[in-house]
């Protein structure tokens, strides 16, 4: 918990070459979406890809968000073939991500994962990703124009059925939501131990929690952050997401 009160919760960064220097950054929608939507107070974690105090990093925060990124999970972690040449990886948040959701998961600190955070949480489980969902030729366009102004692209662009029951369905009291898409890979495989929460019109897993989890642990394949105050689904998983760290925070002795 931070000095004002508020819910310590990590977020992940990315890293990215800017000029000659090699940067780990963050987007400002994920930031917010944790000061607007969870209440609490965001931190940046490095993906260092080297061995850190993952106990002593996890015993100070309240709750770990695992963000989005241009970056993939680098096939080799679920046994994929090779990428496209050009594909975008990011093996230092590979080495630092992959590690960290199994103690997040097993230390009990709420969890959330959005798109490539989602993809790892489904890897770290043993699940396997398919590499260009427009090529497999059974689903619909998930991908983004990325020509179109941040607005398009982050539209609502399709349904998502929510099952019954599950954590997601309790935070938001439906049975369906619009949710955008904007994303080339999806889930081929569903790791061990993982449960759906939610699946797209053709068949495609875009949301699940980890089974027996103690406590909140919810992977979703959309970008849920994306101005969160504006969406009443999107304020739903924050907010439960939210409450699940402030609940946390409560229990800790520090």
């Amino acid at each position: 918990m931070s000095q004002s009160g508020l819910p310590l919760i990590g977020v992940i960064a990315c890293n990215k070459q800017l000029g000659q220097h090699p940067f780990n950054i963050v987007g400002e929608k994920y930031l917010l979406s944790i000061v607007d939507g969870a209440k609490g107070f965001p931190l940046v974690i490095p993906s260092l890809g080297i061995d850190l105090p993952i106990k002593d990093l996890l015993l100070r925060l309240d709750g770990i968000m695992f963000t989005g990124s241009p970056s993939n999970v680098e096939p080799h972690h679920y046994q994929g073939k090779a990428s496209e040449e050009g594909t975008h990886h990011d093996p230092k948040r590979d080495a630092t991500t992959l590690p960290l959701i199994r103690a997040a998961i097993d230390m009990g600190i709420p969890l959330l994962g959005i798109c490539r955070g989602f993809q790892e949480m489904n890897v770290v489980f043993g699940g396997s990703l398919h590499q260009k969902l427009h090529e497999v030729g059974t689903f619909i366009e998930h991908r983004e124009d990325k020509e179109a102004p941040l607005d398009v692209q982050y539209g609502l662009s399709h349904q998502v059925n929510l099952v019954a029951g599950g954590l997601l369905h309790d935070a938001w009291g439906c049975d369906t939501a619009e949710v955008n898409s904007v994303h080339t890979q999806g889930v081929e495989r569903l790791g061990e131990g993982l449960q759906p929460e939610a699946y797209a019109p053709d068949g495609l897993i875009e949301a699940f929690s980890v089974k027996n989890a103690k406590n909140f642990a919810l992977g979703v394949q959309w970008h849920p952050e994306w101005k969160v105050t504006e969406n009443a689904f999107y304020s739903a998983i924050f907010e439960a997401f939210g409450q699940a760290c402030r609940h946390h925070a409560a229990t800790q002795v520090r």
